[in-house]
């Protein structure tokens, strides 16, 4: 090799041209996050407390499955999740219950799935979700238990 001849580094891309792509890419997922916003608004407005406690039956199991089911269709802001879980705590739902709802509350949400899907993929989508679906009843289940245990 030549003197003149070097190794030549890639090229960084600069500052400005990072934050434009980063605006672009935002600008084009805008129209499906507002869409994502609309809907859980509307879901906060339309389902209440008593109406999410019509769904529990008392049975261990079968509250942690519709706990989680309920929470998963209910997206939301994590504090309003636990303001709403001790809003059905005071209604006599099982702990079962309240826990599965909290937790799939924060961690699935229908409603995001489209954004979610365009963001990272399907594949990934699926599996994070299968994955928080099977957690989500372990960690309320145990909870529940660990709160029996300490009382």
């Amino acid at each position: 090799m030549d003197k003149k001849q070097t190794k030549r580094s890639p090229q960084r891309p600069t500052f400005r041209k990072v934050l434009q792509k980063s605006a672009l890419s935002f600008l084009a997922l805008s129209p499906l996050l507002l869409g994502i916003i609309g809907l859980v608004g509307l879901f906060q407005v339309l389902v209440t407390p008593k109406m999410l406690a019509a769904l529990f039956k008392g049975n261990g199991v079968i509250d942690t499955l519709i706990g989680t089911l309920a929470g998963a269709t209910a997206p939301g802001n994590p504090v309003v999740s636990y303001l709403l879980g001790g809003e059905l705590l005071k209604q006599g739902i099982s702990l079962y219950a309240v826990s599965a709802f909290v937790i799939s509350w924060v961690t699935l949400g229908l409603t995001q799935l489209p954004a979610e899907v365009e963001v990272f993929g399907g594949r990934f989508t699926l599996y994070r979700n299968i994955l928080a679906f099977l957690f989500t009843m372990l960690i309320a289940t145990l909870t529940t238990l660990t709160v029996q245990v300490l009382t």
